[in-house]
């Protein structure tokens, strides 16, 4: 049952750092247009920093719960080496907790900041983008890698 449960949430980070990726993929593209179109034909790509901006997001976002999952995130264990295996599990598993409730909260706040945003109609300035999608998409993401975490933990506790 864990192993499914552990493959599945993989492949959904999985999935997501295939979007991080191709925004990434599409930012550098428009950067690199706006920067030819500005020099060469004096034409800048119109709401290119917009686009930009909100594309970062997404690759930001999107590619959170792949760096958790191959944890790529920076941790620090010069300490907790040296104690003993049970203290290293216990702090381990309270880390983890800590890290589960801050991405609940963030899931949590970005669907209600995002219900604002759609209901006040609030959009980028040149493109009128709305910007409720990518908010959203922050929170989606949040609690993949509340998902993450939960497996992590499990996978920790599980072994001796």
């Amino acid at each position: 049952m864990f192993d499914k449960f552990e493959k599945t949430v993989t492949s959904i980070a999985g999935w997501l750092n295939w979007v991080a990726c191709a925004s990434l993929s599409v930012m550098v593209t428009m950067v690199l247009i706006d920067i030819c179109g500005n020099k060469f034909f004096k034409v800048p790509l119109i709401g290119g920093i917009e686009l930009v901006s909100l594309l970062s997001v997404a690759a930001i976002s999107f590619a959170i719960a792949q760096t958790q999952v191959v944890h790529g995130h920076i941790e620090v264990e010069m300490l907790v080496r040296k104690l003993p295996r049970t203290a290293q599990k216990v702090i381990a598993a309270f880390v983890h907790c800590l890290g589960i409730c801050l991405f609940v909260i963030l899931a949590w706040q970005s669907y209600t900041y995002g219900l604002a945003l759609q209901s006040s109609g609030e959009v980028s300035m040149t493109l009128r983008i709305p910007y409720y999608p990518f908010v959203w998409g922050l929170g989606l993401c949040s609690l993949v890698v509340v998902l993450v975490l939960i497996m992590q933990m499990i996978k920790m506790l599980r072994t001796s």
